[in-house]
């Protein structure tokens, strides 16, 4: 569960987010969406599940750094972060959202 309310509205974004199609949710996607550099699919914002691998942490934020994309690290676990964005099986352990305003929404939540 969330921590606090300003996490709750953050994960309510990313759930509306979800809804209009523009995340893109697991690493592996998120990278090769970064590489290939398209303006409609490259996230403008990475949420990192608290319960990530040391390596998917490393990973991710060596690539956001590299690519100068925000990254916030959530205290939700991989399980809840992939309800959120409407995965009911498995988990995720990152999300990008590609939706500059609802980015800078969450952005502006932990300003």
């Amino acid at each position: 569960m969330p921590e606090n309310n300003r996490e709750e509205k953050a994960l309510g974004f990313l759930g509306l987010a979800a809804r209009a199609g523009r995340v893109i949710a697991g690493v592996p996607l998120i990278c090769a969406a970064l590489q290939k550099g398209k303006k409609e699919k490259t996230p403008v914002l990475v949420l990192l599940a608290s319960d990530a691998s040391q390596n998917t942490q490393k990973r991710v934020t060596d690539r956001m750094g590299y690519y100068s994309v925000p990254l916030i690290r959530l205290s939700v676990d991989c399980a809840t972060l992939a309800l959120r964005v409407g995965k009911r099986d498995g988990t995720v352990a990152a999300v990008g959202i590609t939706e500059q305003n609802l980015a800078q929404a969450i952005i502006d939540l932990y300003k």
